[in-house]
């Protein structure tokens, strides 16, 4: 079988069966949202996808919606709640990611989609990060995640690109799991994640 489309295949099918396994866990997680934060309890956004291309991608909200007196959203370590915190240690906010890899929109294992404003502060190499499709996982997020320096990141995305094959992914599938085990890496230091990437 062609490698791309084995690769399709191993996302849908692991993907596929992961959600029907986890439906009790979204539903738990879905109402503790609720509670703590109210609607929407996704969170939606545009994020470049393969080749650059737009989707909608889809999180557990870990934030609210608390504004200054001017109306501008407090940042992201001020909005972050507790159970947010808890969700993304564990990575469960990203669970919903799952549909947009059923959809296609994403990979089980790739580069992890960032915002649409980066794409203007790529350079030529740094943009084939975008030659494959976006993972949940990725070949940076087991080599340090949010510890390493946006350069340090594009790198080991790009070595993923121009080195990808299906036991690579499996390894980085088990990597990941460790790694969620002992959380690590899940911010930058002073950041709820990462600060934003102005080029190099």
């Amino acid at each position: 079988m062609n490698q791309k489309l084995l690769k399709r295949f191993f996302d849908f099918i692991i993907s596929l069966i992961l959600l029907i396994i986890l439906v009790p866990l979204f539903f738990i997680i879905a109402v503790i949202v609720y509670i703590t934060m109210g609607l929407p309890i996704l969170y939606c956004q545009t994020r470049p996808g393969f080749k650059g291309k737009p989707f909608k991608i889809y999180k557990f909200r870990t934030m609210n919606n608390n504004k200054d007196k001017y109306g501008n959203f407090l940042s992201d370590e001020e909005r972050i709640t507790k159970i947010g915190k808890i969700l993304r240690s564990t990575s469960l906010d990203e669970l919903p990611e799952l549909f947009n890899v059923l959809k296609g929109d994403m990979s089980l294992v790739g580069p992890r989609p960032l915002l649409m404003e980066y794409l203007d502060y790529y350079t030529d190499e740094q943009m084939r990060r975008h030659d494959v499709k976006p993972g949940i996982t990725g070949w940076a997020q087991i080599n340090g995640r949010n510890n390493l320096s946006w350069e340090e990141k594009f790198e080991l995305d790009v070595w993923y690109v121009d080195n990808w094959s299906i036991w690579l992914d499996i390894k980085i599938l088990f990597l990941t799991i460790i790694k969620v085990i002992k959380r690590e890496g899940i911010s930058a230091e002073g950041y709820a994640t990462m600060p934003k990437f102005t080029g190099k």
